[in-house]
């Protein structure tokens, strides 16, 4: 049995890239950055704090949710699958992009101050 798990809280680093496909099925692209606080080890040795960006992909439902009320700044928790793609760039090199697939989204920071929630139940999500 294998688990492949990812649950991440951060914040968006700039407004989602949202595209209508076929059938118009949504899709969004988003980043999320997590930062690990700055600690001192018991040696004294300093830690800085350590900010990761992950990119997050968003099908259907998903996406038209990030689409009307995901915004830059905004704090959010998403539950997905991790997933690594190949291609070759412009000058032949084989490059590596790691993606969350995300399957829960719920939306932390908003002006109301009260949590949205979203799955992708009727998202087309290809998986």
């Amino acid at each position: 049995m294998s688990v492949n798990k990812v649950i991440l809280i951060g914040n968006v680093g700039k407004e989602p890239d949202v595209r209508h496909l076929d059938r118009n099925v949504a899709v969004a692209n988003l980043v999320l950055a997590t930062t690990e606080r700055s600690y001192t080890l018991q040696n004294g040795t300093q830690v800085p704090e350590r900010t990761e960006w992950h990119n997050v992909v968003l099908w259907g439902g998903l996406a038209e949710v990030a689409e009307k009320y995901v915004h830059k700044g905004d704090r959010i928790y998403i539950e997905g699958k991790i997933r690594t793609n190949t291609y070759e760039d412009q000058n032949g090199i084989r490059r590596y992009r790691t993606e969350i697939l995300a399957e829960t989204m719920e939306m932390l920071s908003s002006k109301s101050g009260v949590a949205a929630e979203a799955t992708p139940s009727a998202s087309g999500a290809p998986f």
